[in-house]
């Protein structure tokens, strides 16, 4: 069995980011906007495809590398992953979402989140979804590169085909 770091549950929750205990920002009111409108909008996509949650927390394995909890911001994990009737084991996954959303906070640092994306996509993580409110922009990180949106675009990558997202509606939305 591999070795597993195990956190106690917090509020907000606690990560293992660059070896060491990171407990995440409790959001500002926009974050927690841009949170709730990503959810709203992947889980009507989800819809007999997968589970879509937020703060949900992962038990993620990269290839030959310990064990350790992240919690994404939103996560969507598919059925063919993990199966509708595995409702235990869909509780707190070993093993990566297909895709992670990250919506920024002032206080993250760069180095954090670059470690976490690294690290989800090294566990099997379609791509990463960082939401940057700061800029307005979405941006996928996958192993094929990266892709930007900004306003007056709309959001779509091949991890999750067929969703579309319509970034100035999105930010708009967030601010109401």
């Amino acid at each position: 069995m591999q070795d597993e770091i195990v956190l106690p549950e917090t509020k907000p929750e606690t990560e293992w980011v660059r070896g060491r205990p990171l407990q995440k920002v409790s959001p500002t009111y926009r974050h927690s906007r841009l949170q709730s409108q990503m959810v709203i909008a992947l889980d009507s996509w989800a819809e007999g495809r997968g589970r879509v949650g937020t703060e949900w927390r992962f038990r993620i394995a990269p290839p030959g590398e310990i064990v350790r909890p992240l919690v994404p911001d939103v996560a969507y994990l598919s059925y063919a992953r993990l199966p509708v009737e595995s409702d235990d084991a869909a509780q707190v996954p070993l093993g990566s979402p297909n895709v992670a959303v990250e919506v920024l906070s002032p206080d993250d640092r760069a180095r954090d989140v670059r470690d976490k994306i690294e690290t989800y996509l090294r566990a099997g993580t379609e791509a990463v979804i960082v939401v940057d409110p700061h800029t307005e922009t979405i941006r996928a990180e996958s192993r094929d590169g990266v892709v930007t949106f900004a306003i007056g675009e709309t959001f779509g990558h091949p991890s999750l085909p067929g969703f579309t997202l319509d970034v100035g509606a999105y930010f708009a939305r967030a601010k109401r």
